[in-house]
């Protein structure tokens, strides 16, 4: 472990190895004090500190984690290239009213001869599933891990990974650990885009069209609110418009059942559009309930 002082005067301690992690969670739990965990790959920006902050609200101490998960990256993502940038994430984090960092290494979570693997098969089907072959296996196996290890009352995760929302809830239920999951409303940009550390592939004219993803997802609300029983043709039209607007690929515009993520052909309430499109190098993602 090792402490380091940050903009607000207060010591914040960065925790590599699981065994130091449990020594404090357990020393916080003979105080009596809850305990929030917010997983993060790093990268830090304002989405991410409001998820600190919402579990600030509601917990006496706040672990965030950074880990850069490679069971979660495909053969040809961006895992080579995700930004790393360890210094300003602790600041951020710290500023946010983190307690402890927990950033192990790789070798730390997946130690030799490691060969468990956590699935969440249905819910991870459909939408990113097809897209990202292994991702929300890479993703579940580490959340069951990063629970386990911290014992926290609650965890949030943002609404911006919808579909990652849901199974780490069915996980969460499935295996019976203690822990309730929140979901934190998505933090937009002045121009409605959804904050992501993959902003940062963008290029100012591939910046300047992203927005539209947001934009194209609030029209599909309004048109299928007007035509409940048009969502498919709807969102095909939504498709095009997107690659009409700059977009070089579009893997789904689809509006699902907002807890099986089923797809819908009729909009009966409590539904959710969901869309995942390509700009650059980047693979922007969105989703806006239907209420």
């Amino acid at each position: 472990m090792c402490k380091i002082g940050s903009l607000k005067s207060k010591n914040i301690e960065i925790v590599r190895g699981v065994a130091d992690l449990r020594r404090l969670v357990s020393d916080w739990r003979k105080e009596q004090f809850t305990i929030g965990l917010v997983p993060t790959m790093g990268a830090i920006h304002s989405g991410h500190q409001s998820l600190v902050t919402a579990a600030k609200s509601r917990c006496d101490k706040v672990i965030a984690s950074i880990f850069v998960n490679p069971a979660q990256f495909g053969e040809n993502e961006d895992l080579a290239d995700y930004p790393v940038d360890e210094e300003q994430d602790v600041i951020s984090l710290n500023a946010a009213g983190t307690d402890i960092i927990f950033s192990p290494s790789s070798s730390e979570v997946y130690p030799k001869g490691f060969t468990t693997a956590v699935t969440v098969s249905r819910l991870a089907a459909g939408l990113c599933g097809p897209f990202r072959p292994g991702h929300f296996e890479g993703v579940a196996t580490v959340v069951t891990k990063l629970l386990l290890q911290a014992l926290p009352d609650i965890a949030i995760f943002g609404e911006k990974d919808y579909q990652q929302l849901l199974v780490i809830r069915q996980l969460v239920k499935d295996l019976n650990i203690p822990v309730t999951i929140i979901g934190a409303p998505i933090i937009r940009e002045n121009d409605g885009l959804a904050m992501s550390t993959r902003n940062q592939y963008l290029s100012q004219h591939e910046r300047q069209i992203a927005a539209e993803l947001y934009l194209i997802l609030k029209l599909v609300v309004e048109r299928v609110k007007e035509r409940p029983s048009e969502c498919e043709s709807i969102c095909r039209l939504a498709r095009t418009k997107l690659l009409e607007r700059g977009f070089e690929a579009v893997d789904y515009i689809t509006i699902c059942d907002n807890k099986t993520l089923n797809p819908l052909s009729t909009f009966k309430g409590n539904a959710r559009v969901l869309g995942a499109a390509r700009l650059g190098t980047a693979r922007l993602i969105d989703n806006i309930p239907i209420l």
